[in-house]
């Protein structure tokens, strides 16, 4: 899995302040939380949309969607391909 950078965009107390102490599927920067059925639809939406993955490189946004999937496997979530 690729690393993720630090975005300069972000502030990733926030994350932690708006979800608390969760997986997140961006550690790094407190992106996208993966720990409730309700959260992993919304992330996988998010990194679906076109202006938010490109706010990465190709390599960190599969390592993204690979963690959404994972967590949807895991909390038996049905998501659709991208």
């Amino acid at each position: 899995m690729a690393k993720i950078d630090q975005r300069d965009d972000v502030n990733p107390r926030e994350g932690v302040h708006q979800y608390g102490d969760v997986s997140f599927a961006d550690p790094t920067n407190k992106k996208y939380p993966i720990d409730t059925p309700e959260h992993i639809r919304a992330a996988w939406s998010y990194i679906n949309h076109k202006d938010n993955a490109a706010k990465y490189d190709a390599d960190e946004v599969e390592t993204i969607k690979d963690r959404i999937r994972r967590a949807a496997k895991k909390h038996d979530i049905e998501i659709k391909a991208d």
